[in-house]
């Protein structure tokens, strides 16, 4: 049966490669995937499969119903980086300064394919929504969904996603039992101090001098406030500030995220950045305001819905290609709030040794890599929903 899988999966891969190189050509910014989403739509709609537009702003459901069952989830997101493609690829970006850098376009894709093979097979007993997902890229896609009463109105028992991963090889596939990304946060803090000319610095509060001070204190927190068997991750990505070489300006601004694999480690390091940014600005005479947003839950995998994920990985290419205990990423996934409402798991599989890193202007996804997401998708609703 998996061989069987695999192989009709094969038969779509023409069909599936054009169309993933479409959308690679047009790519969308988050919450702005009219077209993506109607393309996709169109394609379930030929599938014969109930859809659903604009869940979640440009969201797309399909539903493939096929007899009293349970119902599964399956998901993947649509949008595009403000990157400059720099592939040279015949359907490379069409739209100027922006580029599918994530895969996006085949994770899209392979969620297609997973359709038409179940539509086609209806090897299940059940319910299959088909959830394709906005904005993953920190836009806030998933909550939007989650918002429109995703769950409500398409109710799962489970839910599954996955994502490509480069530098593994193509028909491999990575999971963890638990604790699979870190949670996500952005922050802006700004500084107000006094400003005054470059040359009577007595005259000022000088909030750049204030600034550099805070960029500095803000790495005691995971050093001096994070238990060390927690996982956390502060990094300062940005001071702005000052327009001209002879004036010390009235205001700063540090910008930056925070990673955690527990909500409550963020909790814990959004509350001493309030501290310290109060404080150190208070001891210069200036004042600090922060917005802390959290962007990324951490993404936790229900451990037996990984491991049936990861079963029916292995039944496809063997258990010598799967790797049942990848430790966790420091990189977000909106995901992960959907797993927080509906237990599920997410797997990374094989974009390809060669392949260049995610968020790179030479990146490109694996067409070779689209067969195995179809067919572990299909796969793993035939196991939970068996006939």
């Amino acid at each position: 049966m998996p061989d069987d899988i695999i192989d009709r999966a094969r038969r779509y891969h023409d069909e599936l490669t054009e169309f993933r190189r479409d959308i690679h050509a047009h790519p969308e910014l988050g919450l702005e995937e009219h077209r993506t989403a109607e393309r996709v739509a169109s394609k379930l709609a030929e599938l014969g499969i109930e859809v659903h537009r604009g869940v979640g702003k440009t969201g797309v459901v399909g539903v493939l119903r096929n007899g009293d069952g349970p119902s599964i989830g399956l998901r993947a997101d649509m949008d595009a980086l403000p990157i400059h493609e720099e592939t040279n690829l015949p359907y490379s970006s069409r739209n100027a300064g922006l580029m599918h850098a994530c895969g996006h376009d085949g994770h899209t894709t392979m969620l297609l394919g997973a359709a038409k093979y179940l539509a086609d097979t209806k090897n299940f007993k059940g319910t299959v929504n088909f959830i394709f997902q906005p904005g993953e890229e920190g836009i806030g896609g998933a909550l939007a969904m989650l918002n429109d009463r995703l769950f409500e109105r398409f109710p799962c028992d489970a839910i599954f996603g996955m994502h490509n991963r480069p530098g593994m090889p193509v028909g491999q596939y990575a999971i963890s039992p638990g604790v699979g990304m870190a949670g996500g946060a952005f922050f802006d803090i700004t500084i107000t101090g006094k400003g005054a000319h470059g040359a009577r610095p007595e005259e000022s509060v000088d909030p750049v001098l204030v600034a550099c001070h805070l960029g500095t204190a803000l790495q005691s927190i995971v050093a001096r406030n994070v238990p060390p068997q927690d996982i956390a991750v502060l990094s300062v990505t940005r001071i702005l500030s000052g327009d001209a070489y002879n004036v010390i300006p009235q205001t700063a601004t540090l910008a930056g995220t925070v990673r955690t694999m527990k909500r409550e480690t963020m909790q814990l390091v959004e509350a001493n950045m309030k501290r310290l940014a109060s404080h150190v600005a208070a001891g210069f005479g200036a004042e600090a305001s922060v917005d802390f947003r959290v962007i990324f839950a951490p993404l936790v995998n229900d451990a037996d819905h990984a491991r049936d994920f990861a079963d029916a990985a292995a039944g496809l290419v063997g258990e010598a290609k799967v790797n049942r205990n990848k430790p966790p990423a420091n990189a977000s996934e909106d995901f992960s709030f959907m797993l927080e409402k509906v237990p599920g798991a997410y797997i990374n599989l094989g974009n390809g040794e060669d392949s260049a890193p995610v968020h790179n202007p030479a990146y490109n996804f694996n067409d070779a890599a689209i067969p195995y997401g179809v067919s572990l998708f299909a796969s793993i609703v035939e196991r939970k929903l068996p006939k």
